[in-house]
Protein backbone atom coordinates (compact mmCIF):
# COMPACT_ATOMS: atom_id res chain seq x y z
CA UNK A 1 0.00 0.00 0.00
CA UNK A 2 1.55 2.91 -1.15
CA UNK A 3 0.49 5.43 1.59
CA UNK A 4 1.53 3.29 4.06
CA UNK A 5 4.95 2.93 2.47
CA UNK A 6 5.35 6.55 1.77
CA UNK A 7 4.30 7.42 5.60
CA UNK A 8 7.05 4.51 6.84
CA UNK A 9 9.75 5.82 4.91
CA UNK A 10 9.34 9.77 6.04
CA UNK A 11 7.97 9.28 9.74
CA UNK A 12 9.23 5.61 10.35
CA UNK A 13 12.17 5.37 12.55
CA UNK A 14 14.37 2.64 13.66
CA UNK A 15 16.30 1.24 16.48
CA UNK A 16 19.18 -1.22 16.74
CA UNK A 17 17.61 -4.85 17.50
CA UNK A 18 14.96 -4.72 14.73
CA UNK A 19 13.09 -2.48 16.33
CA UNK A 20 11.01 0.26 13.89
CA UNK A 21 9.07 2.47 15.79
CA UNK A 22 5.64 4.05 14.03
CA UNK A 23 4.22 5.80 17.32
CA UNK A 24 3.29 9.07 15.36
CA UNK A 25 0.78 7.48 12.80
CA UNK A 26 -0.06 4.06 13.82
CA UNK A 27 0.04 3.30 17.67
CA UNK A 28 0.38 6.01 19.53
CA UNK A 29 -0.55 9.12 17.98
CA UNK A 30 -2.96 7.86 14.97
CA UNK A 31 -3.09 9.21 11.72
CA UNK A 32 -6.95 8.12 11.25
CA UNK A 33 -7.67 9.17 7.62
CA UNK A 34 -4.45 6.96 6.74
CA UNK A 35 -5.85 4.10 9.36
CA UNK A 36 -9.40 4.53 7.21
CA UNK A 37 -7.34 3.94 3.78
CA UNK A 38 -5.76 1.07 5.55
CA UNK A 39 -9.15 -0.60 6.25
CA UNK A 40 -10.27 -0.03 2.98
CA UNK A 41 -7.31 -1.93 1.63
CA UNK A 42 -8.06 -4.87 3.88
CA UNK A 43 -11.83 -4.74 3.08
CA UNK A 44 -10.48 -4.67 -0.60
CA UNK A 45 -8.00 -7.59 0.00
CA UNK A 46 -10.44 -10.16 1.86
CA UNK A 47 -13.42 -9.37 0.08
CA UNK A 48 -13.99 -12.58 -1.25
CA UNK A 49 -13.65 -14.24 2.60
CA UNK A 50 -16.86 -14.92 4.43
CA UNK A 51 -16.10 -13.81 7.98
CA UNK A 52 -18.44 -12.78 10.77
CA UNK A 53 -16.17 -11.15 13.91
CA UNK A 54 -13.12 -9.22 13.29
CA UNK A 55 -10.48 -9.82 16.14
CA UNK A 56 -7.09 -8.77 17.56
CA UNK A 57 -5.14 -7.99 20.27
CA UNK A 58 -4.62 -4.77 22.80
CA UNK A 59 -3.60 -2.01 22.16
CA UNK A 60 -2.28 -1.05 18.86
CA UNK A 61 -4.48 -3.73 16.60
CA UNK A 62 -7.25 -2.30 18.50
CA UNK A 63 -7.80 1.12 16.15
CA UNK A 64 -7.55 -0.88 12.36
CA UNK A 65 -9.77 -3.85 13.82
CA UNK A 66 -12.11 -1.15 14.61
CA UNK A 67 -11.84 0.80 11.15
CA UNK A 68 -12.44 -2.73 9.38
CA UNK A 69 -15.35 -3.78 11.68
CA UNK A 70 -16.69 0.02 10.77
CA UNK A 71 -15.93 -0.49 7.28
CA UNK A 72 -18.15 -4.12 7.16
CA UNK A 73 -20.82 -3.37 10.08
CA UNK A 74 -19.33 -6.59 12.20
CA UNK A 75 -18.62 -7.01 15.24
CA UNK A 76 -15.02 -6.53 16.96
CA UNK A 77 -13.26 -8.74 19.69
CA UNK A 78 -10.21 -7.76 21.13
CA UNK A 79 -8.19 -10.46 23.51
CA UNK A 80 -7.33 -8.59 26.61
CA UNK A 81 -3.46 -8.69 27.97
CA UNK A 82 -4.65 -8.59 31.60
CA UNK A 83 -7.83 -11.00 32.97
CA UNK A 84 -10.47 -8.48 34.13
CA UNK A 85 -12.54 -9.66 37.54
CA UNK A 86 -15.49 -9.41 35.47
CA UNK A 87 -14.49 -11.91 32.93
CA UNK A 88 -15.78 -15.11 33.75
CA UNK A 89 -16.13 -18.15 30.57
CA UNK A 90 -12.86 -17.45 29.14
CA UNK A 91 -10.22 -18.60 27.00
CA UNK A 92 -6.85 -18.25 27.49
CA UNK A 93 -3.26 -18.28 26.06
CA UNK A 94 0.33 -17.21 25.97
CA UNK A 95 1.57 -14.87 23.82
CA UNK A 96 5.41 -13.51 24.17
CA UNK A 97 6.03 -10.09 23.13
CA UNK A 98 9.26 -9.11 21.19
CA UNK A 99 8.82 -5.50 21.57
CA UNK A 100 8.39 -5.99 25.42
CA UNK A 101 10.77 -8.95 26.00
CA UNK A 102 7.65 -10.53 28.53
CA UNK A 103 4.91 -13.51 28.11
CA UNK A 104 1.55 -12.01 27.91
CA UNK A 105 -1.51 -14.31 29.14
CA UNK A 106 -4.05 -13.10 26.45
CA UNK A 107 -7.67 -14.02 27.34
CA UNK A 108 -11.18 -13.29 25.49
CA UNK A 109 -14.56 -14.13 26.96
CA UNK A 110 -16.32 -17.17 25.33
CA UNK A 111 -19.72 -15.47 24.73
CA UNK A 112 -17.65 -13.17 21.99
CA UNK A 113 -15.66 -15.64 20.36
CA UNK A 114 -17.92 -18.64 19.93
CA UNK A 115 -18.24 -21.81 17.81
CA UNK A 116 -19.08 -21.67 14.72
CA UNK A 117 -17.68 -17.73 14.28
CA UNK A 118 -15.57 -17.11 11.14
CA UNK A 119 -13.01 -14.90 12.27
CA UNK A 120 -10.99 -11.95 10.50
CA UNK A 121 -7.78 -11.38 12.43
CA UNK A 122 -6.31 -7.73 12.46
CA UNK A 123 -3.46 -6.22 14.02
CA UNK A 124 -0.54 -3.66 13.39
CA UNK A 125 2.48 -5.59 13.06
CA UNK A 126 3.46 -9.59 12.25
CA UNK A 127 7.19 -10.10 13.24
CA UNK A 128 7.79 -13.40 14.24
CA UNK A 129 3.97 -14.05 14.28
CA UNK A 130 3.62 -15.21 18.44
CA UNK A 131 0.21 -12.58 19.04
CA UNK A 132 -0.55 -14.55 15.44
CA UNK A 133 -0.38 -17.72 17.53
CA UNK A 134 -1.64 -17.40 20.32
CA UNK A 135 -4.96 -16.01 18.30
CA UNK A 136 -4.80 -19.12 16.63
CA UNK A 137 -4.89 -20.90 19.91
CA UNK A 138 -7.51 -18.68 21.13
CA UNK A 139 -9.91 -19.06 17.97
CA UNK A 140 -9.23 -23.08 17.70
CA UNK A 141 -10.01 -23.28 21.34
CA UNK A 142 -13.54 -21.67 21.04
CA UNK A 143 -14.49 -23.77 17.91
CA UNK A 144 -13.93 -21.40 15.05
CA UNK A 145 -12.88 -20.66 11.98
CA UNK A 146 -10.04 -18.46 11.09
CA UNK A 147 -10.49 -16.72 7.75
CA UNK A 148 -7.37 -14.84 8.01
CA UNK A 149 -4.87 -12.47 9.08
CA UNK A 150 -4.28 -8.76 7.76
CA UNK A 151 -1.02 -6.95 9.30
CA UNK A 152 -0.35 -3.04 8.66
CA UNK A 153 3.47 -3.82 8.44
CA UNK A 154 5.27 -7.56 8.25
CA UNK A 155 8.55 -7.57 9.16
CA UNK A 156 9.79 -10.18 6.55
CA UNK A 157 13.50 -10.77 8.02
CA UNK A 158 12.01 -11.88 11.00
CA UNK A 159 9.83 -14.93 9.39
CA UNK A 160 6.37 -14.70 11.39
CA UNK A 161 4.80 -14.52 8.09
CA UNK A 162 6.31 -17.19 6.27
CA UNK A 163 5.39 -19.47 9.21
CA UNK A 164 1.80 -18.95 9.06
CA UNK A 165 1.74 -18.96 4.91
CA UNK A 166 3.26 -22.77 5.55
CA UNK A 167 0.09 -23.47 7.83
CA UNK A 168 -1.69 -22.31 4.80
CA UNK A 169 -3.02 -19.11 7.02
CA UNK A 170 -4.61 -16.18 4.85
CA UNK A 171 -1.63 -13.14 5.29
CA UNK A 172 -2.17 -10.01 3.87
CA UNK A 173 0.49 -7.41 5.32
CA UNK A 174 0.18 -3.54 3.60
CA UNK A 175 3.59 -2.87 3.99
CA UNK A 176 6.35 -5.31 4.34
CA UNK A 177 9.90 -4.49 5.80
CA UNK A 178 12.23 -6.49 3.99
CA UNK A 179 15.22 -5.21 6.15
CA UNK A 180 16.03 -3.16 9.18
CA UNK A 181 19.97 -3.29 8.89
CA UNK A 182 22.37 -0.68 9.69
CA UNK A 183 19.23 1.05 10.66
CA UNK A 184 18.16 1.26 7.52
CA UNK A 185 14.51 0.95 6.49
CA UNK A 186 14.21 -1.71 3.31
CA UNK A 187 10.83 -2.04 1.65
CA UNK A 188 9.58 -4.99 -0.53
CA UNK A 189 7.76 -3.31 -3.52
Amino acid sequence: MKALKERILRDGKCFEGGILKVDNFINHQMDPILMKSMAVEFVRRFAGADFNKVMTIEASGIAPAIMVGYLLELPVVFAKKKKPSTMENMLTTSVYSFTKGTTYTVCVSKDYLCPGDKVLFIDDFLANGNAAKGVIDLVRQAGAELVGMGFLIEKAFQHGGDSLREQGVHVESLAVIESLDNCQISLRD
